[in-house]
């Protein structure tokens, strides 16, 4: 394999909003550098790209691949992401260590929810974009509304660089605004292409964009600028050395027009990125952090290995495959390195690049270069990887909190420790995807980015992992407490032969303020109750605010005074006051008006304004309560407060309500009581699960 300096490589991230036609971009991409010899369909699972199980059964993107080409005397690492914002870490991997996103608009959808966020996160990362218009060969598609959406959503310096001359049914000819020619592509999806000036209408409209371009480069520059004002126009040799310096600054965003299923305009399109796309050497200074906890830098000539692993996944005949970036140095089998995240030494061993499930083993890779290894010993997403004299640690991708939650039912006993394996694995791949066990409701809590993901998740246990699980509604953590105060009496007396059991409780209660827990008091007085028994009593009653008196839940906010009782010389024990204490607890609450309290999350909502109706009519079904609405730009963001158990699958329903505009957030607030009618129910199915345990 060719090796290229870190000036000919271009890494770049192929993003968008779902089914906007990434896959089918990549795909004719590898067919334009001669990877393939003819491009894959989605519909039978044969593209390069989605070549997982889940991919090919979906028909979607849920993992982030990696390709490689070469084209025009450059090494092109492409990163093909799922759109679907549940898969959106795969993206946010591949923009971590992209040099500049390749953002893909449907011409007929055109832009969406995850057009948006893929966009916010380039720039969060700093790194330029380009956009793609795809599918212009499709019915009823209008190539100039989508350029004014995204002049007007992103900015007027979205300029395009193609334009569709025959858009439509049989669309095969661009507009090339660089060389002011027509450009007629083949029709049998080779890539192929003529050219030709432009002529008449078309030779006027290339004049009127050439002109409006060389203003945007132009504006890149003060050299520039002052050659521009002094002589009206840019040489050409000025005008094309400027390109790449306005397209880093983002004073120029070019969009390009294409068919990637017919393959029309991609070649173009990569001739374009290969002269004046971002490359390793625009971005050769990292910040990073060093042994001593201080800023440094990771410079890209420096010789010192650093690298970044964004990725890693298991795959069932390489074992786990870590996809990494060299950020300086080289990273070489057979070498030792060190993870500064986890303070271990990893062997390297065999290096590949990759194009989907394709390996192209080779023995190093250069600065500024991506590709993946094999069976690291304990590094995942996330870690540095650098020379042990020289230790530092890359920042690390921040993802979204998971919104969506569900309960892994397993369905055969002696499988836990495999579950629990098979998850710690899941989560090292993949972090948006979190897990936990509730000692309180039993049950093990998966979270994920949406309703697809945990389906996917669940999928990848079951096959991996060979466990038999299900994923069920989580249970909520309810409350109970009291409203009023309450006492009793409660004598416990057993005999049955020989020593006998005897203890009697007096027993107070009333209500605490809420969120102040459980007070355990004793205010005996004289000789009726040895003090012995104190901590008996106290047992007896724990286990009760444990286990709950209505509905299985904890107790809490409530004060318990043990002020009386009686005992036995003989019989009087342990045992007996911790039953008797149990059952004087569980009387005096039954007396102090016992309610149920639920949790409430703080809900934040981001949806355009004419989805706002709809929302708020729906969180007013879900005993929602509106706290506040302020405007985001173009959005609205609704603060709610909603009770837990009103928001499962809660992000599903948003997005089918606002047709996938609509995101949100969600944190615990506080508890709260229940109202009667919901409280009744949640009792009876507590009662009704006891009786099926006791069945059982």
């Amino acid at each position: 394999m060719k090796t290229y300096p870190p000036a000919d490589i271009r890494n770049f991230a192929i993003v968008g909003h779902a089914s906007s036609g990434k896959t089918l971009l990549s795909e004719a991409m590898l067919l334009c550098a001669g990877v393939i010899t003819r491009m894959g369909r989605i519909a039978d699972g044969s593209t390069v790209s989605d070549y997982h199980v889940s991919e090919k059964q979906r028909q979607i993107s849920v993992s982030a691949t990696l390709m490689h080409a070469g084209w025009a005397g450059k090494k092109f690492n492409l990163i093909d992401t799922p759109g679907y914002l549940d898969f959106i870490s795969e993206g946010l991997g591949a923009l971590r260590v992209g040099d500049f996103a390749l953002v893909v608009v449907h011409a007929h959808h055109g832009l969406g929810v995850g057009t948006d966020r893929v966009w916010n996160y380039a720039t969060h990362y700093g790194i330029p974009k380009m956009i793609v218009v795809n599918a212009l060969d499709r019915e009823s598609v209008d190539f100039d509304a989508v350029l004014k959406s995204a002049q007007e959503h992103f900015g007027r310096h979205v300029f395009p660089l193609s334009v569709p001359v025959n858009a439509g049914p049989g669309f095969n000819r661009t507009l090339d605004v660089l060389r002011n020619e027509i450009v007629t592509y083949a029709t049998d999806g080779s890539g192929k292409y003529t050219e030709e000036p432009a002529a008449g209408a078309w030779a006027d409209k290339a004049k009127e964009l050439h002109r409006e371009l060389i203003e945007h480069i132009a504006e890149s520059d003060d050299t520039l600028m002052n050659k521009y004002f002094e002589h009206g126009t840019l040489s050409e040799e000025e005008f094309r050395a400027g390109i790449h310096a306005a397209v880093q600054k983002e004073l120029f965003i070019p969009l390009f027009a294409v068919s990637a299923e017919k393959n029309i305009g991609v070649a173009r399109l990569m001739d374009f990125i290969a002269k004046y796309g971002s490359s390793p050497v625009d971005r050769k200074n990292v910040q990073a952090i060093n042994a001593d906890g201080h800023e440094t830098s990771v410079i890209l000539d420096s010789g010192e290995t650093v690298a970044y692993v964004f990725k890693t996944m298991s795959e069932a005949h390489f074992g786990e495959l870590s996809f990494f970036r060299v950020y300086s140095g080289t990273v070489t089998t057979g070498a030792d390195l060190f993870n500064s995240d986890r303070k271990i030494t990893e062997r390297v061993g065999q290096i590949f690049l990759l194009n989907g499930q394709m390996r192209e083993p080779v023995h190093s890779l250069g600065a500024g270069d991506i590709g993946a290894v094999v069976k690291l010993r304990d590094t995942h997403t996330g870690n540095t990887l650098c020379s042990p004299k020289h230790p530092v640690t890359l920042p690390r991708v921040v993802y979204p909190k998971p919104n969506i939650h569900a309960a892994l039912v397993g369905g055969v006993k002696g499988e836990e420790d495999k579950i629990a394996t098979g998850l710690t694995a899941l989560h090292e791949e993949d972090p948006t995807f979190i897990y936990y066990v509730d000692g309180e409701l039993h049950q093990t809590i998966i979270s994920a980015q949406g309703e697809l993901h945990l389906e996917v998740v669940a999928d990848r246990l079951r096959r991996r992992h060979n466990v038999h699980v299900d994923l069920a509604e989580p249970r909520v953590k309810y409350r109970e407490t009291i409203k009023d105060k309450g006492e009793s009496k409660y004598r416990h007396k057993k005999q049955t032969g020989g020593a006998g059991q005897f203890a009697e409780v007096w027993m107070r209660v009333e209500p605490r303020p809420r969120d102040s827990g459980v007070e355990f008091t004793q205010s005996l007085i004289g000789q009726n109750v040895d003090r012995n028994f104190v901590p008996s009593v106290e047992k007896g009653v724990a286990q009760v605010c444990t286990e709950g008196v209505l509905a299985g839940c904890r107790v809490t906010d409530v004060k318990i005074d043990f002020y009386d009782g009686k005992m036995h010389p003989v019989d009087s024990k342990d045992i007996a006051f911790q039953i008797a204490g149990y059952f004087a607890f569980k009387e005096a609450f039954a007396t102090a008006k016992p309610v149920l309290l639920e949790p409430i999350e703080t809900v934040e909502i981001r949806v355009p304004e004419s989805f706002m109706g709809k929302v708020m009519g729906d969180l007013s079904s879900r005993r929602g309560k509106i706290l506040g609405i302020e405007a985001e730009g173009a959005f609205q963001v609704i603060k709610a407060s909603v009770p837990t158990a009103e928001l499962y699958h809660y992000s599903s329903s948003l997005r089918s309500l606002t047709g996938g505009a609509g995101v949100h957030t969600e944190a615990f607030s506080h508890y709260e009581e229940m109202p009667p009618d919901a409280a009744e129910k949640v009792i009876a199915e507590a009662a009704k699960r006891k009786a099926n345990h006791v069945l059982h």
